[in-house]
């Protein structure tokens, strides 16, 4: 289905315009964003964002008992409404579905109504909860995320549906003339073909939509929240954290520390430019490599079937990410029996690590990534995200350049389609057969996760 309860949240972001608002990504999470939960950010890289996971705790569970509870304020309700429905009609001559030319009509629509509140907790408030002494026994995540120096958050704010709602969305694909049916058989029809497909996600009540959260600060047995975005601080005060910059080398960075650069100058921080992305993904790449074939195999093999289901990658991701080797059927069960006979602490973050870019992109990236695996064209499309990324990757503003065409000349066919679409799914403004495009800042992040996801992918396949 085009249209999810994902997609909802994100639009209900945009139409509420909120600073800092984060849309929640799965509906089986949606009643772990209440108000006080704890979010834990697990980041193996500096160059993607890490999903916010819910430890299952909130935070007056780990406060010492009868701290006062500043009451929340609610707002009220809010209604949201989307109907969107939009027709296309054309002569098509594309060679993977007609030779010749068939007429085309696709008729798409989606429709939700919900009502939504916020529940919040202003900064004035939560005073009240500041350097409050922890509980003398802390639970195992706590101390787990102290031991692995991860971030932990607090929801401050958030937007919860106020009764049950639906999300609905229809589909219907006419073709006409003389049609194939592609990736199938190769066999043509005369005549008409139509496909309609009718969809709907429940929303309950309570579920929540989109979310604000504050950092966490423990030190010895208090805990603060860090009231304002711009405090750079780890939860755990006084890490630092190990900036990778070659196979056995590292620079200790504090955190704390904020980089300007010089007024009128294109300039990264020195551990944020494009060759330490390429360090990292290289000795990502390089530590994948040292585990045995069998070991990469049985990742790959079971990785691909994955890639057209988010929500079984992000089960994997949820449970590595909280250290939990719980029971998973199917591919992802495999991949965690791997894990469990092996060194766990490396292949787990190496596994995490390719989780975690795979998640940034879209789910229509993650498809085509499933048929690049299969048409082996996994170098040549990482060869020319690196021609995009190395050029452009200080440019904070949009730019023509224009693809290598030595490095389009292998991707022919079907295999260009795709390879463009990975693209244009990152946000770049790109145009088949034309090698001109335009940079595009948005674009940074989820060209740095497909660099990484294409590396990583294409050592399983070389195994």
């Amino acid at each position: 289905m085009p249209y999810s309860f994902a997609w909802v949240c994100k639009d209900v972001v945009k139409k509420l315009q909120g600073r800092d608002l984060n849309p929640v990504k799965r509906l089986s999470d949606a009643m772990k964003f209440r108000q006080f939960e704890i979010l834990q950010k697990n980041p193996q890289s500096l160059f993607w964002k890490s999903e916010d996971t819910p430890v299952g705790y909130s935070l007056l569970q780990i406060l010492e008992p009868n701290c006062p509870v500043p009451e929340p304020e609610v707002s009220s309700p809010i209604p949201l409404k989307h109907n969107l429905s939009w027709k296309l009609k054309a002569n098509a001559g594309v060679n993977a579905i007609v030779e010749g030319s068939a007429s085309t009509g696709f008729v798409q629509s989606c429709v939700y109504d919900i009502e939504v509140r916020c529940t919040s907790i202003p900064d004035s408030k939560l005073e009240s909860l500041q350097n409050r002494k922890l509980l003398d026994r802390e639970p195992s995540f706590v101390e787990d995320c102290r031991m692995g120096i991860k971030d932990l958050y607090v929801v401050t704010e958030a937007f919860e549906v106020t009764k049950d709602a639906v999300l609905e969305g229809s589909s219907s694909v006419e073709l006409s003339g003389k049609v194939g049916i592609p990736h199938l058989v190769k066999v043509q029809a005369e005549g008409q073909w139509q496909s309609d497909r009718m969809d709907s996600v429940p929303i309950p009540k309570g579920a929540v939509v989109a979310y604000k959260k504050k950092q966490l600060a423990i030190e010895n047995d208090t805990c603060a929240i860090l009231l304002s975005a711009k405090a750079k601080k780890k939860t755990f005060l006084g890490m630092l954290q190990l900036i990778p910059t070659s196979y056995n080398e590292t620079i200790e960075i504090d955190w704390e520390i904020n980089y300007i650069s010089p007024i009128g100058k294109i300039e990264e921080p020195f551990h944020l430019d494009f060759n330490c992305l390429q360090d990292e993904v290289s000795r990502k790449t390089w530590e994948l490599s040292m585990f045995s074939k069998d070991v990469q195999d049985v990742v790959f093999s079971n990785l691909l079937p994955m890639l057209s289901d988010r929500e079984i990658l992000y089960d994997l991701m949820n449970m590595l990410e909280l250290d939990q080797l719980g029971h998973m059927d199917g591919p992802g069960g495999m991949i965690l029996d791997v894990l469990q006979q092996n060194p766990w602490i490396e292949l787990k973050n190496l596994i995490l690590y390719l989780l975690q870019a795979l998640m940034v992109l879209s789910d229509t990236q993650l498809s085509l990534l499933a048929q690049s695996m299969e048409k082996r064209l996994l170098f040549q499309q990482r060869e020319l995200v690196k021609s995009i990324l190395q050029p452009n990757f200080k440019y904070p503003w949009n730019i023509p350049f224009t693809l290598q065409l030595q490095l389009l000349a292998p991707l022919q066919g079907e295999g260009l389609v795709i390879t463009y679409e990975l693209l244009k799914e990152c946000g770049l403004k790109m145009e088949l057969n034309n090698p001109r495009s335009t940079w595009d800042l948005e674009a940074k992040m989820p060209l740095s996760a497909l660099y990484g996801s294409l590396s990583l992918l294409q050592q399983l396949v070389d195994a």
